[in-house]
């Protein structure tokens, strides 16, 4: 199973060979995310070959850990096999 966990709280997982992995990150499908855990935000960063990607914070416990999770809503050609994941960074820790 893979798992991305922060401030203690397991905030994602499913199997690992539902992941894509992309540069090193291990993207989650969006619905193994525990959305509850998540807010989005008004970040976007682009990426010359995946196109624009939109950010959530993670809230757990009352803390925030700001724009530590990331997706791309509408990938370009390149990037279209994580349609619909999400990724980590920012002291989320992901398990294989």
């Amino acid at each position: 199973m893979a798992k991305a966990i922060w401030n203690n709280t397991v905030i994602a997982e499913v199997p690992t060979e539902k992941c894509e992995v992309v540069e090193g990150n291990l993207y989650f499908p969006i619905d193994s995310i525990r959305q509850e855990y998540f807010q989005p935000t008004e970040t976007h960063t682009i990426c010359s070959w995946k196109g624009t990607a939109s950010y959530y914070n993670v809230v757990v416990n009352g803390q925030t850990n700001k724009d530590a999770a990331w997706y791309y809503p509408d990938p370009k050609d390149a990037a279209k096999n994580i349609t619909g994941y999400v990724a980590f960074w920012r002291g989320v820790t992901v398990e294989k």
